[in-house]
């Protein structure tokens, strides 16, 4: 089974206008609403590819009742904790001249309800999957996902944590998986300009060092690298189409080569599926469907 965590899940409430005007009352063009968090979007593309998952996290009141709803519709089992106080997040997006977002802080989680959350992670057995993605809310430890990762190292299974900066390198002594930079998460890690891909391969060797089993380095329109366990280097292009939404689309690329791995075991497949999914949620209004990621597979 795979096991997808978001801390904090929301409803993305996403609105077009011709054009926004502070202080005056807008009116949209047209709406859209989506379940979000980084691990949701994961296990939405797992479903999407066939593959079954179980969301972990928390929700609370009757924007979490949504989320559970929403996920229940699509066929996604969920495992969350249900807060007795506070509302899941409503983030909204507004797309006009310029792209602006207002994202809600979600509900306070206490330490006996991440109690709760590490008791279930007991369920997770040998030859499963973990997927940590995201921020760590306020409330909840700065070392959340260690203090999860603690409770699963020994039962040999696939971790992969798509986080940022300190959160990230502190879990690298777990030896996850696999996990996902990008060009300017790289800069920032260690601390130096990453401009071409001699820095992009010392940086990405240093990350295996410390502790990585696989990783991939995003790089937008340039498509991306995998340095993967087996010593090899592999590279996938992207295809050329207008992109209409960046949101989830590196989320995709996970779920895509948890996916490919899964059914073959074979990295270079692992990344142009995880690749396709990618590219295919930023060809989309929402994340990717079936058609368009077989579509672009067959295209890469």
């Amino acid at each position: 089974m795979i096991y997808t965590l978001t801390l904090n899940p929301s409803i993305d409430y996403i609105v077009h206008l011709d054009k926004f005007v502070s202080g005056l009352t807008n009116r949209t063009t047209s709406e859209e609403y989506y379940i979000g968090g980084k691990g949701i979007n994961v296990s939405c593309i797992l479903a999407e590819l066939g593959m079954e998952s179980t969301a972990l996290g928390f929700t609370a009141g009757f924007v979490g009742e949504a989320i559970e709803k929403g996920l229940c519709d699509m066929g996604i089992h969920s495992d969350f904790i249900r807060l007795k106080e506070g509302i899941s997040r409503i983030n909204v997006k507004i797309k006009a001249e310029n792209e602006s977002e207002i994202n809600g802080q979600g509900p306070h989680i206490s330490e006996e309800d991440f109690a709760c959350l590490l008791a279930k992670t007991d369920a997770i057995k040998e030859g499963d999957t973990i997927v940590l993605a995201g921020s760590i809310p306020k409330t909840v430890s700065e070392d959340a996902y260690e203090q999860i990762l603690r409770r699963v190292e020994w039962r040999n299974i696939r971790i992969v944590v798509d986080a940022t900066n300190k959160l990230l390198l502190n879990c690298l002594a777990y030896r996850p998986f696999l996990i996902k930079p990008n060009r300017q998460e790289l800069s920032e890690l260690f601390e130096r300009d990453v401009s071409d891909e001699r820095d992009i391969e010392f940086c990405a060797r240093e990350l295996l060092k410390k502790g990585a089993r696989n990783v991939i380095v995003s790089l937008g329109g340039n498509g991306a690298i995998l340095f993967a366990e087996n010593g090899c280097i592999y590279r996938c292009g992207v295809v050329r189409e207008k992109v209409l939404n960046t949101v989830g689309s590196g989320d995709s690329m996970v779920a895509g080569f948890i996916a490919g791995f899964e059914k073959t075991r074979d990295y270079e497949y692992a990344l142009k599926l995880g690749a396709a999914c990618g590219n295919a949620t930023a060809f989309s209004p929402g994340l990717a469907k079936r058609e368009k990621i077989n579509e672009i597979l067959g295209r890469l």
